[in-house]
């Protein structure tokens, strides 16, 4: 739970930074700096800012003065009194802390390392090409095709990619002796990470519990993490639309607190590497979610920034209200179903149930 917390502790702080940090820099006066929501539980003053950690530790936020347009007076230090652009700043610059946040993660993965599988067999499935060509548990598998594959995933990837009709060359290590196997591989078709039917080939495989710990330079870490970056950042948009056109399922395909709970507990039991990796996915996913055009979010207030360009004078107060309400309502909507889905996913009803049947 303690890690459950600190990590989204951490995704929250960064996000309402950027926001804290722009306006401080253009001269907007931050009354409050919240780390979470309901009662307050403790925290402390500075010389103009209220720093404070609330019960409820999902979620935060920055209170600016002259926030709204009706308590906003005009003078210079309130946020409403500021040009169009200087407020956009200060919107946009959370979603881009937690893209800092998230690039340093995988920067820093791939410079202190990670475990990686090695190519070393440590199962075989029975009736399948693998053991029927003669392969053997603890065989390494040193090329596939000619293609070195030091790694699991490299020797998953070419097997996978296999087109109906055609062999696989493993080149295997046993007890220092080279053995060279032809195996045609059986397809079957399942779905990719955006839900897409895919064939793949198989041949019976899987990995030992071997693991190397891969790691780069400096330079090196710093071009892996950015690809790895624009990786997840393309993988999640094309994911949002999907799910927006409807053929990527909602259902399989969201979680919420309780699933980021599982998740956090089980990369933390891989250890540092894992745990980054996470905090990385969600700032990417956190960032992209916050910068949609929807009021009540970061991207909603950016897009009434825009109306107001478009238009030379902002929305109706009367209208933006309308719209945020809309929005809170489809918000909630969305919270519960994410929930619900959370709780039928975990068994945590089946769990609640029986516990109660034994009572």
């Amino acid at each position: 739970m303690l890690i459950f917390i600190a990590v989204l502790s951490v995704l929250i702080v960064v996000h309402e930074f950027g926001h804290f940090i722009v306006a401080r820099r253009l001269g907007i006066r931050v009354e409050k700096f919240s780390l979470g929501f309901g009662p307050k539980l403790f925290g402390f003053k500075g010389k103009v800012t209220e720093y404070i950690v609330c019960a409820i530790p999902i979620g935060g936020y920055v209170k600016m003065a002259g926030d709204s347009r009706e308590t906003c007076k005009g003078q210079r230090h309130e946020f409403f009194s500021r040009s169009a652009r200087e407020r956009a700043q200060v919107i946009i610059m959370g979603p881009i802390f937690n893209y800092i946040l998230s690039f340093f993660c995988f920067w820093s993965i791939f410079f202190i390392g990670f475990p990686v599988l090695t190519s070393k067999v440590g199962a075989l499935l029975d009736d399948m090409p693998a053991k029927l060509a003669g392969v053997q548990i603890n065989d390494s598998i040193i090329a596939v095709d000619g293609q070195t594959t030091p790694y699991w995933e490299d020797v998953a990837s070419v097997i996978h990619d296999k087109k109906e009709g055609q062999s696989v060359k493993l080149t295997i290590n046993r007890k220092d002796k080279q053995v060279d196997l032809n195996i045609m591989p059986e397809f079957k078709k399942t779905k990719n990470l955006l839900g897409e039917e895919i064939t793949v080939g198989l041949i019976g495989i899987a990995p030992s519990e071997e693991t190397v710990k891969v790691k780069y330079g400096l330079f090196e870490a710093l071009k892996m993490g950015t690809q790895r970056l624009i990786d997840i950042t393309s993988l999640t948009l094309v994911a949002l639309g999907k799910m927006l056109t409807g053929s990527l399922s909602l259902r399989e395909s969201v979680t919420g607190p309780l699933g980021i709970f599982f998740a956090t507990n089980k990369a933390f039991q891989f250890g540092p590497a894992a745990l980054l990796h996470l905090v990385a996915v969600l700032g990417v996913s956190l960032a992209i979610f916050n910068i949609l055009p929807v009021p009540l979010l970061d991207g909603g207030h950016i897009l009434f920034i825009f109306i107001e360009k478009i238009r030379g004078k902002p929305v109706s107060a009367k209208t933006e209200e309308f719209l945020n309400r809309i929005s809170l309502t489809l918000l909630l909507i969305l919270v519960v179903l994410v929930f619900y889905n959370d709780l039928i996913r975990y068994k945590i009803i089946d769990k609640i149930v029986k516990f109660f049947s034994s009572l």
